[in-house]
């Protein structure tokens, strides 16, 4: 598979796994997404990958969904629009359950999805520049594809504060 938002690196046992998507703040177009799922599933189905790491170029971990995909689900079917969630919620069941160890290296902001990816990861080793937030409830989404994830990595109490508030959250926090 050729990827176009993605750039992927060998380091010994170590698999790199870079969103290449720098101008839109690695947000997740459909390609990104299916490109992520299928390297990550290709990574965990490799002997000679020991440890994944997933990471963003550019100043941003990830924006989470890209405005012009989410304008386009606007105007969508309800049955286009359930094929579209399902295949966010495979690509992050899929991270979260890859057998290999995962870890998300955030230096920048992970906003809605991209707090998802960080969340659905073993390990997040965020930069003091990184910050996270749920901010899709600004739009009034609920953070479904990604509240499992989330209230795992940062405890029930605390998820149901970012989900209903859309607070940032810093790496130091």
């Amino acid at each position: 598979m050729t990827n176009t938002s993605l750039k992927i690196n060998r380091r010994g046992a170590c698999a790199w796994v870079w969103m290449s998507r720098p101008a839109v703040h690695n947000a997740f177009a459909d390609t990104l997404i299916a490109e992520l799922g299928a390297a990550f599933e290709s990574l965990d189905a490799d002997p000679d990958v020991r440890v994944i790491v997933l990471a963003g170029e550019g100043k941003s971990f990830s924006a989470g969904a890209d405005l012009n995909r989410m304008k386009r689900q606007g105007a969508a079917s309800v049955g286009d629009n359930l094929d579209d969630a399902r295949k966010l919620a495979n690509l992050f069941r899929t991270v979260s359950l890859c057998s290999r160890p995962t870890i998300a290296r955030a230096q920048g902001a992970a906003l809605g999805g991209g707090m998802g990816l960080a969340s659905a990861c073993d390990i997040c080793v965020a930069s003091t520049q990184a910050s996270f937030a749920t901010s899709e409830v600004k739009f009034g989404i609920i953070p479904a594809a990604i509240s499992p994830y989330v209230v795992r990595a940062i405890g029930e109490r605390q998820a149901y504060r970012y989900f209903q508030t859309a607070e940032r959250i810093s790496a130091g926090a």
